[in-house]
């Protein structure tokens, strides 16, 4: 996964809320980002940011709700894409918005 390739930094996050049925058959891309952002090393890349998860038994479509600290969101759809489109997806909004991440690829 992308996580193993230099892990996931919520540094422009503010917050992160996961909402899923686990008894519908769509919901494994939402689970495994879930546990990849709920990670020890990731959660402390950026302490204020809260990552929840929802989960319900309403048969409810999987939603990943990002919050950064801007201001804006990402809200991803989890039932037509796979944990590394969301992933791959989060990481590029995430290093667009951090200066240091953009220096650090110039090099």
């Amino acid at each position: 996964m992308a996580a193993s390739r230099g892990g996931v930094v919520l540094k422009t996050v503010k917050k992160v809320v996961v909402k899923f049925c686990p008894f519908e058959s769509n919901v494994r891309s939402t689970r495994e980002f879930l546990a990849v952002v709920g990670t020890e090393k990731a959660r402390s890349s950026n302490l204020s940011c809260e990552v929840t998860s929802d989960v319900r038994h309403d048969k409810s479509d999987p939603i990943v709700d990002i919050t950064f600290a801007d201001g804006e969101r990402l809200v991803m759809k989890g039932a037509n894409l796979t944990s590394k489109e969301m992933l791959s997806a989060f990481t590029a909004r995430c290093t667009a918005k951090d200066p240091q991440a953009q220096d650090g690829k110039k090099k």
